[in-house]
């Protein structure tokens, strides 16, 4: 019996459903305020999830949870008219994922191990180092969102949010692929 392929999204389609909420919220604030980014974050959060299981007929779970965060946070926002929540979304969101790795090494899971396996192939210790690493670094931009929002402005905030965060993110992603060479497994007939 052979296992049907799970449908993926095409990277550039994958890459406009991940970045393109993100780019929305920026240009959203540039042009109106956080209030206005805050709601057309949300809405593109959840068009991005919809888009996406219409596609590929399953939601992947980071992005659920981004999304509800995204709703929960953005909601508290809008309801209370107090852009504390949106600038903590982040925080929570990032140590939620670094929290998770590390419990899922704990447990003996390389839980990136079962998001990614159609992607990379590794053997059990690369993909326990990829998971220490991609948890520590979450923790990290929890405490980096943290210094920035309180002591930035909002606009400062959301620059940060774009050009910040983002690049950190592919930098430390392509960092990781002397690693992806190393602990490369072939994959499973």
């Amino acid at each position: 019996m052979t296992a049907t392929a799970k449908p993926q999204l095409r990277p550039l389609v994958k890459l406009v459903f991940d970045l393109g909420p993100l780019a929305m919220f920026f240009l959203a604030n540039a042009r109106y305020d956080v209030f206005v980014a805050t709601a057309t974050f949300m809405v593109a959060v959840l068009a991005a999830l919809a888009g996406s299981y219409v596609l590929t007929r399953r939601l992947p779970i980071m992005p659920v949870v981004t999304a509800i965060i995204v709703v929960v946070f953005g909601g508290l926002t809008l309801l209370l008219h107090n852009d504390l929540f949106i600038k903590v979304k982040p925080t929570i969101l990032y140590a939620l994922f670094g929290a998770v790795l590390l419990g899922g090494l704990f447990f003996r899971k390389s839980l990136l191990g079962i998001i990614f396996d159609s992607l990379f192939h590794l053997t059990e210790q690369g993909w326990r180092k990829l998971t220490l690493r991609w948890a520590l670094f979450f923790c990290a931009l929890a405490v980096l969102n943290e210094i920035v929002w309180r002591n930035a402005s909002t606009n400062l905030w959301v620059d940060f949010k774009v050009f910040g965060v983002l690049p950190l993110t592919f930098l430390f992603g392509a960092l990781q692929f002397p690693l992806l060479k190393k602990y490369a497994a072939e994959p499973a007939e």
